[in-house]
């Protein structure tokens, strides 16, 4: 049995520092172990009590009669570190600790876990700074949460990982309410040893965990979590995660718009999306969304009917429905004629969704009939049933009629509760029907059945395929790549050195130079201040377009001027470029945290910022993106249109974008760690068949 399995599953457990007084903290582990049914050993260790809750209590460690499986350390900080030492000495398993005084308090406390680590050895250790862990499925309790005080928890499917303590316990209280059945929850808090993925790959092996449940505040290691999420995923076993922290700005000062782009959140965006979790919006879906999966059925399509007694909670359904993508059409004949058959007189609105069948809820068996011709029609993929105040005399039989009919067919059906009654709620998720009081809940959960159902794991490039294509003169050889910020021109020809073509021009000097450059490339060109220092160049007057050979010359003078008094330094470089017109601007971009290194993709030039319509992919650890995730980032944009030939506008050389979006993730995963930024904005996407340029370009390695 490995440590994780005996941490979750212990024969025996050793409380340290538990008191007799059960209404104390310290006293609560104990009381709650017998209360909930432990049926292995309990070692009480406290050298000032010779028995407590009717259990001998032991004076030290060195007393006990056996090692335990699991120790609970209720000791403050600096005595917990000398039990753990001799804890692991004495070959226990692991530990949990639930001191606090830890990294959550400054570098006092990150001494101590260092500390802690190391008296631990090769002992596993929860937390420290955690509430404990539930393993309803099993009867276990190593936690002193108030929510313990409860008699009855529904046991279920979903298995529950969070960061935060407190959370622990308002979820289990909640879904003791709610009528959700959880298998396990486990604070993992401080996370000095084990984390979040150690609990996501063994909660995969669980026989009892169906749904994986997270309260995420950081991913300490990404690699590991994306391994085991992506196992998860593999297993059928959906992760819903809700992550705090969204109103981080995480958009800290940097030279590219990508940097002011992809923020913290957004990369957690990213993360959850290619390893196939499902974000949680609100900390309600973290309930409602696991309850509406652990019900184990698929939404293959989009295709909704609502069924209702009462016609403005169908309408708040609808509505909500519709904002979340989904679709109610109107019945098909046949069902509309099934319907019908269930009703006589005018009462019946059957030929629009939401379908009002009046007296359903006042009659089971016209439900259970409109239900069951709904699950047969070819229309709809999903039922949506609202349970009205009607239901308040009777909640029994309306939930034995929907309950009914489920064996009818693997389609998902979920309830939405009109009226304030929870017990209704609770009664019909406790019946295999997911119910919820709030409309959007019902939009959240079905858009996450959806996802689970949908989601395919993302196709990457393998080492290998990030390869150089054959040098030009054009290009910058990588050897020659200076330290810090690059120019303009020395970024895209790194650029093109992975194949990614840049607009032609011309570097210059003086105005005579401008004036010949602008007509060797066509006489209607762009200036620009050429400076590895200025990398915002129009913030400062160093960029003007459309100009002729004939203004150029003067052009440049006005630009020396106004680029001085803008930075203090007179330029002495400046880029002649060509007129690039007739395409759809875009921006490449990379982004690097914590997480992992990112490729952004969004609508590009000086607006990018304003309207913020990007999208990002995290890398692999070692690779580019495929041309099919390139695809699928082009098409999640909503100027995608603009790029497919929106109200006949001409198609852009899509086929290309999609290679230059290769080409950058390639060469950002060439570089590694030498490149810090690096950014294409604005690139042209030109006509089908035209292929893609260049026109401005940002790189800037490590010094």
């Amino acid at each position: 049995m490995d440590a994780i399995t005996r941490l979750l599953k212990p024969r025996s457990v050793a409380v340290i520092g538990a008191s007799a007084d059960i209404t104390k903290t310290a006293g609560r582990p104990v009381a709650y172990l017998l209360k909930h049914g432990f049926s292995g050993k309990i070692f009480p260790v406290n050298p000032k009590a010779s028995e407590i809750c009717g259990l001998p209590c032991y004076a030290d460690l060195g007393s006990l009669p056996e090692v335990p499986d699991v120790a609970m350390v209720l000791l403050g900080a600096e005595r917990a570190q000398q039990a753990v030492r001799e804890l692991a000495q004495l070959g226990c398993s692991a530990a949990i600790v639930l001191a606090s005084g830890y990294t959550e308090v400054g570098e006092d406390g990150a001494r101590r876990q260092r500390e802690l680590i190391e008296a631990a050895g090769s002992m596993r250790i929860l937390g420290p700074n955690t509430i404990g862990l539930v393993n309803i499925t099993d009867g276990v309790v190593l936690s002193p949460s108030g929510a313990l005080e409860m008699d009855h928890f529904p046991a279920g499917t979903v298995g529950v990982v969070s960061q935060s303590g407190g959370i622990l316990g308002a979820l289990l209280s909640r879904a003791a309410a709610r009528g959700v059945g959880l298998s396990k929850l486990i604070s993992t808090s401080n996370e000095v040893d084990l984390e979040l993925a150690d609990f996501i790959d063994w909660l995969v092996d669980d026989p009892a965990t169906q749904v994986i449940a997270l309260y995420v505040e950081t991913v300490r290691d990404a690699g590991r979590f994306r391994t085991a999420a992506l196992r998860a995923a593999s297993a059928g076993k959906p992760i819903v995660a809700f992550k705090i922290g969204r109103s981080e700005a995480g958009a800290k000062a940097a030279v590219s718009h990508t940097g002011a782009l992809a923020g913290a959140d957004r990369m957690y965006d990213a993360l959850f999306r290619q390893v196939g979790v499902i974000r949680a919006e609100r900390f309600d879906d973290l309930l409602d969304i696991p309850a509406a999966l652990a019900a184990g059925r698929k939404l293959k399509g989009k295709r909704v009917a609502i069924l209702t007694s009462t016609g403005g909670a169908g309408t708040l359904v609808s509505d909500e429905l519709g904002m979340a993508g989904f679709d109610t059409p109107v019945p098909d004949e046949t069902t509309a004629q099934a319907l019908r058959s269930l009703q006589t007189g005018d009462q019946a609105a059957l030929d629009r969704n939401p379908i009002d069948v009046t007296l359903a809820g006042l009659k089971p068996d016209l439900l259970r009939g409109a239900i069951s011709a709904l699950l047969r029609s070819p229309t709809y993929d999903a039922l949506v049933v609202i349970v009205g105040s009607s239901a308040l005399a009777m909640p029994e039989l309306m939930a034995n009629a929907i309950q009914s009919c489920l064996s009818e067919s693997d389609k998902p059906i979920i309830a939405y509760v009109s009226p304030h009654a929870p017990h209704i709620a609770a009664l019909l998720t406790h019946r295999g029907v997911p119910a919820f009081s709030a409309p959007e809940s019902c939009a959240s959960a079905l858009g996450a059945m959806f996802h689970a159902g949908d989601w395919t794991a993302p196709d990457f490039l393998p080492p290998a395929a990030a390869t150089l294509p054959p040098p030009t003169a054009a290009t910058l050889p990588l050897h020659e790549i200076p330290k810090g910020s690059l120019d303009e021109e020395q970024a895209k020809r790194l650029f093109a050195a992975f194949g990614i073509p840049g607009a032609r021009e011309i570097v210059v000097s003086t105005p005579d130079d401008a004036a010949s450059a602008a007509r060797e490339l066509g006489d209607r060109v762009v200036l620009k201040v050429l400076s590895s220092e200025i990398l915002h160049k129009s913030d400062v007057g160093g960029v003007a377009v459309g100009l002729s050979s004939a203004e150029i010359g003067q052009r440049l003078v006005d630009m020396q001027s106004a680029v001085r008094a803008g930075t203090g330094s007179m330029p002495t470089r400046f880029l002649v470029q060509e007129m690039v017109t007739g395409g759809t601007e875009v921006m490449i971009g990379m982004h690097r945290d914590a997480l992992g290194t990112a490729i952004l993709l969004g609508m590009g030039g000086v607006t990018a910022e304003l309207f913020q319509d990007t999208t990002m992919r995290l890398l692999p650890p070692a690779g580019g993106l495929s041309k099919a995730e390139a695809l699928s980032m082009a098409r999640e944009l909503k100027t995608w249109p603009l790029l497919d030939g929106y109200r006949g506008r001409v198609p852009s050389d899509v086929d290309a974008l999609v290679r230059a979006i290769v080409a950058f993730s390639q060469m950002v995963a060439k570089l590694g760690d030498r490149l810090l930024e690096a950014e294409i904005n604005p690139l042209f996407v030109l006509p089908k068949g035209e292929g893609v340029r260049a026109a401005d370009a940002i790189a800037v390695f490590a010094e």
